[in-house]
């Protein structure tokens, strides 16, 4: 092959100047540089594999990028001119798991001044710098997404991804921790959506017929980013929360033990705290026997017959209400029903053709939080139903969203719903069959965020 070595061309402005011919090529002298021609739209790749951080990139190179131990920053040249190009890649397919930031080198991304994360598994990304107002835009056919945009990076729990595709729900039934590899920002995603759900407290239980008071449902504690949401807007939902790069510890309360097979005229135990981060929500209060009150909790137990007091609600007092009292007992043989997270316990009545006592009612939250936890149709927080003697009346139900049945007379009760918080029916039943149960449901812990556009 012929070579042409070129060491001075000149020429009057607006001539064309050809250089080199077919099957021939042109070379630079050693130290020699062009200047004017532009790159091709390619990259040349750089074989060592990147596993520090930061590092910066230069015009021209394509990077392998390899996450696996952490995180990785890649700043873009500080002083770009238009037509720089910059590529990577996830070498070994861990960006899902510790994402790689770019950062914008003092340039816009796609117009907006903020870093841009890359958090898709094994993704490949082209860059190039047009202008200052635009700066660095992607031009890679796989990856369409805005720059400037960063999202949360998160593991714990069981993840599912919602319905639309945008955002990952973590799903706690028991223990554990939600730790934030990597934290987005405002045009991607920096706040995530919680609820927190306490454990339902037990209806009380009683084996002579006599009225007892259903369970109060688990406190629930309730954050979407975008106000209104699906489930909003609503007193009861408070603003989405701002997380950092950490570990947040997950409780997941129990819900209060059952008890018919204990002594006579025994209350229901309360259920147990849940929490994330600085949301608790307290757990139900038990119901009770006879003229005794309902115990006071996320929402309150039902009371006994005759007398009894309702059981408080949003105890102790958190800002939106987490809960609802339960109901007051007001009849010889009937309990009240236990409170639930969007209304109160029924009081019982001495009305012998339409006594009352039903659990209050709970909240859909599938809009949000979808159905993966277990819960049938997102449901959550329903009171327990009271139970009555002889004669019989009711069975009272458990508000929606987890609450169980109260018996009545010969017929069995339940227990709130698992990872419901739902409060148990109360027991009271004197003839065949004398089954059944009515603990409080467990608890659950929710949490979303958007991962991508």
């Amino acid at each position: 092959m012929s070579i042409i070595k070129v060491n001075t061309l000149t020429t009057r402005s607006g001539c064309t100047m050809t250089l080199g011919e077919s099957g021939k090529t042109i070379a630079l002298a050693t130290g020699a540089s062009q200047t004017g021609f532009g790159r091709t739209g390619t990259v040349d790749w750089v074989t060592t594999i990147q596993t520090s951080t930061p590092f910066t990139a230069e015009s021209g190179k394509g990077y392998f990028i390899n996450t696996t131990s952490g995180a990785i920053t890649m700043n873009l040249p500080s002083s770009p001119s238009a037509g720089d190009i910059v590529s990577f890649k996830d070498y070994a397919r861990t960006f899902d798991s510790n994402a790689l930031t770019v950062g914008r080198g003092g340039s816009n991304m796609d117009g907006v001044a903020d870093d841009s994360q890359f958090s898709s598994k094994g993704q490949t990304g082209t860059l190039i710098y047009m202008d200052a107002t635009k700066g660095w835009s992607l031009i890679n056919d796989d990856e369409t997404k805005g720059l400037g945009a960063q999202y949360i990076v998160a593991t714990g729990g069981t993840i599912a991804t919602s319905p639309c595709g945008d955002f990952k729900i973590h799903t706690f039934t028991g223990p554990g921790t939600f730790t934030v590899c990597s934290t987005g920002n405002a045009s991607g995603s920096n706040s995530v959506d919680y609820m927190v759900v306490a454990g339902g407290g037990a209806g009380a239980g009683k084996n002579d017929g006599g009225g007892v008071g259903g369970g109060g449902a688990g406190g629930i504690r309730i954050g979407t980013v975008c106000q209104p949401s699906p489930i909003s807007p609503s007193p009861l939902v408070a603003p989405g929360h701002t997380v950092s790069a950490q570990g947040y510890p997950i409780v997941v309360g129990g819900g209060g033990a059952s008890n018919i097979c204990t002594p006579n005229g025994t209350a229901g135990a309360s259920g147990s705290t849940s929490s994330f981060s600085t949301f608790s929500a307290a757990g139900g209060g038990g119901g009770n026997d006879a003229a005794n009150n309902g115990a006071s909790g996320g929402s309150g137990g039902g009371a006994g017959e005759a007398g009894g007091c309702a059981g408080a609600g949003n105890t102790p007092p958190v800002s939106p209400p987490q809960g609802n009292p339960g109901g007051d007992g007001n009849s010889p043989s009937v309990g009240a029903g236990g409170g639930g997270f969007t209304a109160a316990g029924e009081d019982s009545t001495p009305s012998p053709t339409s006594p009352t006592g039903n659990g209050g009612a709970g909240i859909n939250a599938g809009p949000i939080f979808g159905t993966a936890n277990g819960s049938p149709g997102g449901n959550f927080g329903g009171g327990g139903g009271a139970s009555t003697g002889n004669p019989a009346a009711g069975p009272f139900s458990g508000g929606t969203g987890g609450g169980g049945q109260g018996n009545a007379h010969d017929q069995a009760s339940a227990s709130g719903g698992t990872n419901t918080g739902g409060g148990g029916g109360a027991h009271g039943s004197t003839g065949a069959p004398q089954g059944g149960t009515n603990g409080g449901g467990s608890g659950i812990v929710i949490i979303r965020y958007k991962f991508q556009n």
